[in-house]
């Protein structure tokens, strides 16, 4: 199969090989898939780039989320599975050195999730990582029906998700996000109110818009850099999730006045997360996707050969929605 590898860490183009690797064969309990489209996350790049420290693996082939067709089945999995369009995630992670940057891939079918007919497979790759890390951000702390909600960043991959789910859930939601044309993406994901946290007092609006109360929940991008602003925002037992913390990898908690409010802080690492959190997300964004009130948004389509283009748009900080490579 074609495919793309890396066997040191550096930058895109000069790391990232293409060329022909042996077609996997699928284990017990696994399914082989046909990849139509390989999603490019930030974790995909860091690891590519040596962001995450030592290569895990002499050989890592990257990405890990991604859709495609079931082509076969491996031993004690039903033969329906062949032939089922599907999504799936944690493709290339910890445990696991072969992603979704080539043809094809073995995965266990409990990563597997079927793809509506409706739903291209370019789109279908976005979902993976972006979207379960929203759902697992916005539901850790119970259901959100009938309760107000913060997403910071509303407007990226993971924050645009979590404002429609938090929408399909519900809830109210506030958004923030960094310009108008951003603010405009939130808005269209649902958000009912957006701030602009570049020329806005987030809490102070937050609080201006609860007529003082402030939210039930945060769903976080940037704990570090959001601390003093969340925690003015959240009410009494309140909770934050955060799934990112660019801002400050080691910031400053007032542990006192998180006690004084009850709050829950918890941070989110999808591969990590309990089985029984990550099934429920795939059966939820099954659910969601039927209703066909969604954005799946490619941020940009690139074929396998040029996966360091793909790389290399993730890296810049530009894109809106989910850059796919396809095979």
């Amino acid at each position: 199969m074609r495919a793309i590898w890396y066997d040191r860490t550096g930058p895109a183009r000069e790391v990232l090989q293409f060329g022909e690797l042996p077609t996997p064969t699928p284990g017990h309990g696994q399914a082989l898939v046909r990849i139509r489209a390989s999603g490019v996350n930030p974790s995909d790049v860091g690891m590519r780039g040596g962001g995450a420290g030592p290569m895990a693996y002499p050989r890592i082939t990257p990405n890990s989320d991604g859709a495609g067709v079931v082509e076969a089945v491996g031993p004690g999995v039903a033969p329906a599975w062949v032939g089922k369009r599907v999504w799936f995630y944690n493709g290339q992670r910890n445990g696991r050195a072969f992603g979704s940057a080539a043809e094809y891939i073995e995965l266990d079918t409990d990563l597997l999730t079927e793809l509506p007919d409706h739903v291209g497979f370019a789109e279908g790759a976005t979902l993976g990582i972006p979207c379960m890390t929203a759902h697992r951000a916005l539901f850790l702390a119970g259901p959100v029906q009938g309760r107000t909600v913060l997403v910071t960043g509303g407007a990226g991959a993971v924050g645009c998700y979590a404002v429609q789910l938090a929408k399909w859930a519900g809830a109210t939601v506030i958004a923030t996000a960094s310009s108008p044309d951003k603010l405009d993406r939130a808005r269209a994901g649902g958000a009912d109110h957006v701030i602009d946290y570049r020329r806005e007092d987030v809490a102070a609006r937050v609080r201006e818009l609860t007529e003082g109360a402030g939210v039930h929940h945060v769903v976080d991008v940037d704990f570090g850099g959001n601390l003093a602003a969340s925690l003015a925002s959240l009410r009494l037992n309140g909770s934050l999730a955060y799934y990112a913390s660019k801002g400050g990898q080691t910031p400053v908690v007032p542990a006192g006045e998180v006690m004084r409010l009850n709050l829950l802080i918890q941070g989110v690492y999808l591969p990590v997360s309990p089985h029984a959190a990550r099934k429920r997300a795939q059966e939820d964004i099954t659910r969601w996707i039927a209703t066909g009130e969604r954005m799946l948004s490619v941020a940009g389509r690139f074929p396998l050969e040029d996966c360091a283009g793909a790389h290399e748009l993730v890296e810049s900080g530009t894109k809106v929605g989910t850059v796919v490579v396809e095979p």
